[in-house]
C-alpha cells in the first residue's frame, strides 16, 4: 500500500501544480429507480439509474426543487445537485440477471454511491465558469453500441483494478480482481445561452482541439466551464467464478453488453456563487482534491451519518435487485446497433410500470399504545435515547423484536423506545430536537433492517433508530404522517415477462450478509482516493475503521466523514428479492491510472 506522501508525489509529477480540482465521495446512493427528470420528465424512464445527491430529486425537478433539498447523499452542503448513471447487472447463463454491488458493499447491494470530481481544465483554467442556475446536461449515449473514436466516445472508459491492463472504452473481457471502475468525463464547452437542449447534449460540446478532457472550445461553444467526472467502482470480482461463454457477462441496465453506452446525467443544484469561488480558489497543494483544503466549503460538510440517512423511496413498483427474469423496463441484451434496432422494432416484453405514491414502511405498534415517530439518527458517542439499552444484554441482540424492546422499556416506564441495527434496543424519556425525525419531507432515512428475532418487523439500521413514543392516556394513538406500516418479508413482484407484475414493494433476503471492508483508491481524471464504502460488524467499529482508513489514505475533512461510508452488514433488500450468494470480498486497491 502506497503512503499518502508517495501517492501525492506521484500525482503531482503527473499533473503539476496547476491541475487543481476537488473530489468527493457520495458514499451512498440517494435512490435507485427508473427516474430521469432530464430525458423522461414526469414519466417512467427506460432503465434503472444509480442516483446520488440532493433529496429534491424528482420526476420533474427544476433548480428550485434541487435547492429545496433537505439533505444530500454527497458531502458539500452548498451542492444539492444530482448525479446519476445506469446500474450494472450480471447476466447468468440461464438468462436471468443479478444486480452488481459496489466494492465494499455486501451482495445485498444496499449501499454504495460514486465519486465526483470538479476539475479546472482547459487552456485557461484561471478563467472557468460555474454552471448557472437551471443548468443540466447528459454525457454519453445510451444507444451507442460501438466505439467511434471521437471525443465523446473517448470520454467513457473502464479501469480494471487489480490488473496492469490499460483502461478500455468498453467492458474488458477479463476479470478485475479489484473491481471494475466505470468512468465518464462530461463536456466542458458551453454555448453560453441554453441551460438545456432538446437532446440534452447540443448546448455543450467537447473541445475542438487537443483532447476530450483538455483543449480549446469550438467557436459555437466558447464558454469553458469547470469539468465534471464520475467514477463508480463495481464489485465485479464477486462474480469471478460465475463467468460463462466466450465474452464478459456484465450488462448495463439499458441492455448494453458492450459498455460503450455508459452515460451520466447532471442537474445543477449548487449555490452558484459558491461553486465559482471553489473554481477560482480551491487548489489542494497535495494534489488530492481534498475538501478540507478548500476553505470555501471545508466548514460546511455533511457527516457520513447524514449522507447515509438521505434516502428516497423508489417510486416504480418493480423489482430491481435480486434475480430478475428481465431487466427492469424490458431492455433486451444487445451488442450491436442492428440488435438494438431489432429489439426496439419487435419488443419481447411490455413495460407497464407506473408511478405510485411512495410510502415508508415500518412496524405498527399502536395497538399496544406506542406511536411511530419515524426514522431517527443516532450517534455511537452521543445516543439519541440515553435511559437504558440492551446492547450488553446477553442474547438480546439475536432475539430482538419490536415487542421485546417495548416491553424492556415499559418495565422502567420510559416514554420512548427505539430499535436499531436489527438487534439493539434503547429507551429514554426525551429526544433532542435535532434528533426528532423530519416527517414533512420525502426522505425515509436509513431504517431498513429487519429485526433479528422477527424478520417480519423493522428494527432500524446502522446508527438509525425506528423511534416510538408512548401514547398519552385517553388520546388516539397515531403514527407519524406520511408513513405506512409494512412487513419487510413481503414477497416482491416477480418480474416475469413484463417485469412489472405484482404489487408488493419490499422483501428481505434470508441470507446474512458477510461484513466487508473495502478501500478504493485510484487516480483517473486527477487523483482518485475516495473510499467507496466501509462495512463493519458493529456501529462502534465503523468509526474506528473510518479513522484507520483516513490515516492511511486521504481525508476530505478532519474526520474523513465526507468520503467514508460506514454501514452495517444487512439482510434486507429493499423492493427486491433475495440477493445472490456471492459476497463482496475485502479489497484494498490503489493505482495511478492514465491522465484523463
Amino acid at each position: 500500500m502506497h503512503s499518502l506522501s508517495i501517492f501525492a508525489a506521484a500525482t503531482a509529477a503527473l499533473f503539476g501544480t496547476t491541475q487543481a480540482f476537488i473530489r468527493f465521495g457520495c458514499g451512498n446512493y440517494l435512490v435507485e429507480d427508473r427516474v430521469d427528470p432530464i430525458v423522461d420528465p414526469g414519466t417512467v424512464s427506460g432503465h434503472v439509474h444509480k442516483i446520488v445527491g440532493g433529496s429534491g430529486f424528482s420526476w420533474k425537478m427544476d433548480y428550485a426543487d434541487a435547492r429545496a433539498s433537505t439533505c444530500s447523499s454527497c458531502p458539500i452542503k452548498q451542492d444539492l445537485s444530482n448525479y446519476w448513471t445506469p446500474k450494472l447487472y450480471f447476466q447468468n447463463k440461464n438468462g436471468t440477471f443479478v444486480n452488481v454491488p459496489t466494492v465494499g458493499d455486501s451482495a445485498a447491494d444496499m449501499n454504495g454511491g460514486m465519486t465526483v470530481y470538479y476539475l479546472q481544465r482547459g487552456p485557461n483554467p484561471a478563467n472557468l465558469t460555474a454552471f448557472p442556475e437551471g443548468f443540466r446536461m447528459l454525457a454519453g449515449n445510451p444507444n451507442k453500441r460501438t466505439y467511434d473514436g471521437d471525443f465523446a466516445s473517448q470520454a467513457v472508459s473502464f479501469a480494471c483494478l487489480g490488473t496492469s491492463n490499460a483502461e478500455t472504452n468498453g467492458f474488458p473481457n477479463y476479470n478485475c480482481p479489484g473491481g471494475l471502475r466505470a468512468q465518464i468525463f462530461f463536456p466542458s464547452c458551453w454555448d453560453g445561452v441554453n441551460l438545456d437542449s432538446s437532446d440534452h447534449r447540443s448546448h455543450m460540446a467537447y473541445p475542438a482541439t487537443g483532447a476530450y478532457n483538455s483543449g480549446t472550445c469550438p467557436g459555437s461553444h466558447p464558454v469553458q466551464t469547470v469539468s465534471i467526472f464520475y467514477e463508480i467502482l463495481y464489485d465485479t470480482n464477486s462474480f469471478a467464478n460465475e463467468w460463462w461463454g466466450s465474452s464478459q457477462p456484465f450488462v448495463l441496465s439499458n441492455g448494453d453488453k458492450t459498455g460503450y453506452s455508459f452515460h451520466g446525467d447532471f442537474v445543477n443544484g449548487w449555490d452558484v456563487p459558491t461553486l465559482q469561488k471553489v473554481i477560482d480558489t480551491c487548489q489542494d497543494p497535495n494534489a488530492q482534491g481534498a475538501l478540507d483544503k478548500c476553505a470555501v466549503i471545508a466548514d460546511s460538510l455533511y457527516t457520513s451519518n447524514e449522507m447515509n440517512s438521505c434516502r428516497l423511496t423508489p417510486q416504480i413498483n418493480e423489482q430491481i435487485r435480486g434475480t430478475l427474469k428481465a431487466l427492469p423496463g424490458c431492455n433486451p441484451v444487445t451488442s450491436t446497433a442492428a440488435e438494438l434496432a431489432a429489439a426496439k422494432a419487435n419488443p419481447v416484453c411490455t413495460d407497464t410500470s407506473g408511478i405510485y405514491n411512495p410510502v415508508t414502511t415500518f412496524t405498527d405498534y399502536t395497538s399496544s399504545g406506542w406511536s411511530f415517530l419515524g426514522c431517527a439518527t443516532d450517534d455511537g458517542s452521543s445516543r439519541t435515547l440515553t435511559g437504558a439499552s440492551t446492547v450488553y444484554t446477553a442474547g438480546a441482540g439475536a432475539s430482538m423484536t419490536i415487542e421485546m424492546c417495548a416491553s424492556f422499556c415499559e418495565t422502567s416506564n420510559f416514554q420512548y423506545f427505539g430499535v436499531e441495527y436489527g438487534s439493539q434496543c434503547f429507551c429514554g424519556n426525551s429526544v433532542a430536537a435535532d434528533r426528532i425525525p423530519n416527517t414533512s419531507s420525502n426522505v425515509i432515512g436509513n431504517c431498513r433492517m429487519p429485526c433479528n428475532g422477527n424478520s417480519a418487523e423493522f428494527c432500524g439500521g446502522a446508527l438509525a433508530l425506528d423511534l416510538y413514543k408512548r401514547c398519552e392516556a385517553g388520546q388516539k394513538c397515531v403514527n407519524a404522517a406520511g408513513y405506512s406500516s409494512g412487513n419487510p418479508a413481503t414477497v416482491s413482484p416477480d418480474p416475469g415477462a413484463s417485469s412489472t407484475s405484482g404489487a408488493s414493494t419490499l422483501i428481505v433476503s434470508s441470507a446474512a450478509a458477510t461484513p466487508t471492508l473495502a478501500v478504493s483508491k485510484g487516480m483517473s481524471e486527477a487523483v482518485s482516493g475516495s473510499v467507496s464504502s466501509i462495512a463493519s460488524d458493529s456501529e462502534e467499529a465503523a468509526s474506528s475503521v473510518s479513522s484507520a482508513v483516513s490515516s492511511s489514505y486521504m481525508t476530505n475533512s478532519a474526520s474523513a466523514s465526507n468520503s467514508i461510508t460506514a454501514t452495517a452488514p444487512t439482510t434486507t433488500a429493499e423492493v427486491y428479492s433475495s440477493a445472490p450468494s456471492s459476497q463482496a470480498t475485502a479489497t484494498a486497491s490503489q493505482g495511478v491510472g492514465k491522465c484523463h
